[in-house]
C-alpha cells in the first residue's frame, strides 16, 4: 500500500512537501531521488523516525537503506557519535554488534526502542551494560530510574548483569 501511495504522490515528480507525508512513504523512495527536496542526511533523519518494521528485518531494502545511511552521513568505522544516532533513529535496531561494542554506551538509549535484536547485537548490547563505561555506570549502582531508561533492553539482560543490579 505504501509503496502504490508513493506511486502516486510522486506521479509528476517528487513533491517539495514531501516532509509533510507519512516517514513511513520514505522507506520506498531512494535518497537520491529525495535529494531534489532536501539533503541525504534529513532524508535519513526522516526514515529513522519511520517505522522501519514496515520492511522485513533481514531484508534487502532494509539493509541497503542502512549502508545507504552510513555512507550518507561519512561513517568511517564502526563508531556511530550521538548525532548520528540521532539522525539513523529506529535503523540503529539494525546495526551489528560492532558497531554497538565499538559506540558503547551512546547507543544504549537509542536501542532500548527496538522491538527485537539478533543473538550478536544481545551479545554486544550485554559486553556493554557489564563493563560500566557507560553514563549508567555498572549494573551493581542502577537505580529503578535506570531500568525505566533501559526498559526495552531488559528482555537482553543475562543473569551476571541482573545479580548485580541492587534490590
Amino acid at each position: 500500500q505504501l509503496r502504490c501511495l508513493l506511486r502516486m504522490v510522486t506521479l509528476r515528480g517528487i513533491p517539495e512537501d514531501l516532509d509533510s507525508y507519512p516517514k513511513d512513504l520514505l522507506l520506498f523512495l531512494s535518497p537520491s531521488a529525495y535529494a531534489a527536496t532536501g539533503s541525504c542526511s534529513q532524508y535519513f533523519s526522516n526514515v529513522g523516525n519511520a517505522n522501519v518494521d514496515v520492511l522485513p528485518r533481514e531484508s534487502p531494502q532494509r539493509k541497503k537503506l542502512l549502508l545507504e545511511a552510513l555512507a550518507c552521513l561519512q561513517i568511517p568505522g564502526t563508531r556511530i557519535n550521538e548525532e548520528n544516532a540521532e539522525i539513523l533513529g529506529r535503523l540503529l535496531c539494525d546495526l551489528g554488534g560492532e558497531y554497538i561494542r565499538t559506540s558503547g554506551g551512546i547507543l544504549l538509549t537509542h536501542l532500548s526502542r527496538c522491538g527485537s535484536f539478533l543473538p550478536d547485537q544481545e551479545e554486544a548490547i550485554r559486553d556493554v551494560l557489564s563493563s560500566g563505561n557507560t553514563t549508567f555506570g555498572p549494573p551493581a549502582v542502577w537505580s529503578a530510574l535506570t531500568l525505566r531508561e533501559l526498559s526495552g533492553l531488559i528482555p537482553v539482560f543475562d543473569h551476571s548483569i541482573l545479580q548485580q543490579i541492587p534490590k
